[in-house]
């Protein structure tokens, strides 16, 4: 299935290496559970919102996804896409970036006509094919519509979905150049929340965290002396400090960085989908390899 992940240490700007597929798998396997795409989206020092992606099938471009990148940004949004809705082209690759902002999803949105109705006009903040995209523009006007707060943006957009489509997951990560937002929605998917102090468990490390499957690495030597807030779909090392977020939790990370949660969406899916009631390739993308 898609990995997020996202990393907030602001108002400190942080130097991390991303590396976001490096494990050295057999063709046979290549073929079976390469992704689909791979994304990296961070922040120049003025805020500018930058993304390094691009879409990765079996045997194509592996280069791209294996090359660390070293950067440096207050937040990150990674991204290792299995694709469920849209072709396999860079438009339809995570991260997208609205409004000065980086979003990515892990999960399935179905009545996309429906959503494409709700958003009007604002449509045209979408240029790929895909639900997150869809989602991420309801966010962004829903965002407008309160003022540019962000919390009632996410909590607005994602009520609707849920009360009105057909919804498998919403799992997310928002991140602007000094704050990160993280849905889980509902149960289906795991997204864990590490806040980190400075120098990990130990007090006196970097970082470095890997992902099963050697599907997301990151390394950052600035975080031994300074702390971070983590989100991932999976715990990434031992340290004892890693939650799973609840169903319908809304997470935001600010400067401190300083955490903030609240459960949105205590109610189940107004109309949940099971893997049953996926297409194939929908349902293939919702499982981990």
């Amino acid at each position: 299935m898609c990995r997020l992940f996202g990393l907030s240490s602001a108002p400190r700007r942080t130097h991390a290496t991303f590396w976001l597929l490096d494990a050295p798998d057999s063709l046979s396997r290549q073929s079976r559970h390469d992704p689909d795409g791979t994304g990296l989206g961070y922040f120049a020092a003025d805020g500018t919102p930058h993304v390094d992606k691009a879409p990765i099938a079996a045997y194509e471009d592996r280069a791209f996804a294996e090359e660390a990148r070293r950067v440096e940004s207050a937040a990150f949004v990674a991204h290792v896409r299995y694709a469920s809705t849209g072709s396999l082209d860079a438009r339809n690759t995570h991260p997208f970036a609205q409004d000065g902002r980086l979003f990515a999803h892990n999960g399935v949105i179905e009545g996309l006509d429906r959503l494409d109705d709700h958003l009007g006009e604002d449509r045209s903040l979408v240029g790929g094919d895909t639900d997150s995209e869809r989602f991420f523009a309801l966010i962004t006007r829903e965002t407008r519509n309160n003022g540019g707060d962000l919390d009632a943006g996410i909590r607005h957009a994602a009520r609707w979905v849920a009360r009105h489509l057909p919804v498998y997951a919403l799992n997310l990560v928002l991140v602007t150049p000094g704050r990160l937002w993280a849905l889980r929605y509902p149960g289906t998917h795991e997204l864990y929340v590490l806040e980190r102090p400075a120098g990990g468990r130990h007090g006196a490390r970097h970082l470095d965290h890997s992902g099963s499957h050697g599907r997301m690495r990151v390394r950052s030597a600035t975080l031994a002396d300074h702390p971070a807030v983590i989100i991932a779909s999976e715990r990434m090392d031992d340290h004892p400090g890693w939650r799973l977020m609840e169903p319908g939790e809304l997470l935001h990370a600010g400067t401190g960085p300083h955490t903030t949660r609240e459960v949105i969406l205590p109610e189940s899916p107004a109309h949940p989908l099971t893997l049953a009631d996926l297409r194939p390739d929908a349902a293939a993308s919702q499982q981990a390899p």
